[in-house]
């Protein structure tokens, strides 16, 4: 019998290059699904998500989608999609959404940070257009919108529909799966309603 070991942590890669080195690279890569490759200002990022990543970025994304389809907000979830900007950014957001509809540039992108940077993140961001962007870390959420081409903090989603999310349930539901994703469902949709 073959095992497969899976490595609860993230493993990160960090290269100088060009975007054209950067595409080859994307080209290679296709064939590893978990692989999640980003570009900005000659940065290259590898990333190979570990299993406890997968699972806060999985529960996060449930959650979010049940908030949705409870409050009758119309919701696309496009995942890890590469979003890019040719020549300037590209990145896969570990989640990520079109509100009202489908559109090129998602509404709004979640990241689940391990091993490294937020922050840094958002220029990736903001060369893409993305309204918000959150991030979840050691628990807590980090919301950002963009507003005259800078991210500012904010304490409440200004995606329309999502307003009303109440993120310190949500942060608590999060942390109660790692246990039991049964009562964290349940009581985030009874907090949420």
């Amino acid at each position: 019998m073959i095992q497969t070991l899976t490595k609860p942590t993230d493993q990160r890669i960090v290269l100088q290059g060009t975007w054209e080195k950067f595409k080859r690279l994307q080209r290679e890569f296709e064939e590893i699904s978990r692989a999640k490759l980003s570009y900005y200002d000659g940065t290259i990022e590898i990333l190979m998500p570990g299993r406890d990543h997968e699972f806060f970025s999985r529960i996060i994304g449930y959650l979010v989608m049940t908030f949705c389809f409870d409050h009758g907000v119309r919701c696309t979830p496009t995942g890890s999609m590469t979003q890019e900007r040719e020549g300037i950014s590209s990145v896969q957001a570990d989640e990520s959404y079109c509100i009202g509809g489908t559109k090129p540039t998602p509404d709004l992108s979640i990241e689940v940070i391990f091993t490294s940077g937020n922050l840094s993140k958002l220029a990736k961001y903001r060369a893409l257009g993305v309204p918000e962007v959150w991030f979840w870390e050691d628990g807590v959420f980090a919301l950002y919108h963009l507003h005259d081409n800078e991210y500012q903090r904010i304490q409440r989603s200004q995606t329309p529909g999502l307003e009303g999310l109440d993120l310190a349930i949500l942060s608590r539901c999060v942390l109660m799966a790692e246990t039991d994703e049964l009562e964290a469902v349940a009581l985030f949709r009874r907090g949420s309603l």
